[in-house]
């Protein structure tokens, strides 16, 4: 009897070792809105914690802002762009962040306009106009390479720094020609303002020779380093979140809702149908699967980046930038 109570002791013992969760503390880009439901689709059906994760969520101020967080080991890991990733790693090759999954396989970085205002589907058409730019804005971050393959004029641009909060209402309120954004944000943003649908211009950075890549989950990589299997495991969870986001839209938004219950459901279901369409669930996804990335296309997007964010003629190599080794099979990658 002694020795069966030491062994079901021991059995405990191990069975609480093997089961130890890892805390993984994480930043989002942005609110709580329906392009983070794969994430929280995630948290609650288990994903995480069937690798082992207890992780938190929070929201973000902004694509470029969450690389910091990382870097200072202040979040484990985190969502941002990786176009400001490749710059901040050029000015300091010893920091502590690196790619591990690729979210936006095309980045939905936007001019967004209105008809009544002059602005149109052609880049030209901003010639003139006044547009308002948060600084911190990752659209705006490619301004100057835009304005380079769209072939600009910029003498009679004017540009406005604006604050995220009042980019939207401003164009609304004409104080503003165009503004700089994520288009399943602004376009969405502007509809809830009263803007008519049909009176808004969406011009694409990507589909007018801007072929760059978008957001991306980051990794400290101290973190990284002391506990592979834990990214591992994350990336693993995170991708069945999106593919079940990418399945069924409609079915994610209420894991949002439940986190920002002012939001509106219809709206919600469109901003993520907006960006799995335009963003996440691309040709190239749908052929390759999700989450990893065409080095050549990384390594081709860093000239750009020389012309839009100043970034060396020797900039990190792609392989230091998006580390693949922690993304699951492709089999359990591709998108149905």
């Amino acid at each position: 009897m002694r020795l069966l109570k030491s062994a079901a002791l021991a059995l405990m013992i191990s069975g609480g070792s093997a089961y130890a969760e890892t805390d993984i503390k994480f930043t989002l880009d942005w609110k709580f809105e329906g392009p983070s439901a794969p994430f929280f689709i995630a948290l609650d059906k288990g994903y995480f914690k069937d690798e082992g994760l207890n992780v938190t969520i929070d929201s973000g101020a902004g694509s470029r802002e969450s690389l910091p967080r990382v870097a200072t080991g202040t979040y484990d890991m985190g969502f941002g762009d990786i176009n400001a990733l490749i710059k901040l790693m050029d000015e300091q090759p010893d920091l502590k962040v690196k790619a591990v999954m690729m979210a936006y396989e095309t980045p939905p970085f936007a001019v967004i306009g209105r008809k009544s205002q002059g602005v149109t589907e052609d880049p030209k058409s901003l010639e003139g106009k006044t547009l308002g730019a948060p600084p911190p804005d990752a659209a705006f971050g490619q301004w100057p390479a835009f304005v380079d393959v769209a072939g600009l004029d910029t003498s009679g641009i004017t540009i406005e720094n604006v604050g995220f909060p009042v980019r939207e209402p401003m164009l609304a309120q004409g104080q503003v020609d165009a503004i700089f954004g994520f288009s399943f944000s602004s376009v969405l943003n502007l509809k809830a303002q009263g803007v008519p649908e049909d009176d808004i211009s969406l011009i694409l950075m990507g589909e007018n020779g801007l072929d760059l890549y978008g957001n991306v989950v980051i990794a400290n990589t101290d973190f990284a380093a002391e506990n592979p299997d834990a990214v591992k495991g994350f990336v693993k969870a995170l991708t069945k979140g999106y593919l079940d986001a990418i399945a069924d839209p409609a079915a994610a938004i209420p894991y949002v809702m439940k986190r920002n219950e002012v939001l509106d459901e219809a709206v919600e279901v469109d901003r993520l149908t907006m960006a799995v369409e335009g963003s996440i669930a691309t040709p190239a996804v749908k052929e390759n699967g999700f989450g990893g990335v065409d080095m050549e296309k990384l390594a081709k997007s860093m000239e750009y980046l020389q012309t839009s964010m100043g970034v060396s003629d020797t900039p990190p190599s792609p392989e230091k930038v998006f580390d693949s080794s922690y993304l699951p099979p492709k089999e359990e990658r591709m998108v149905k």
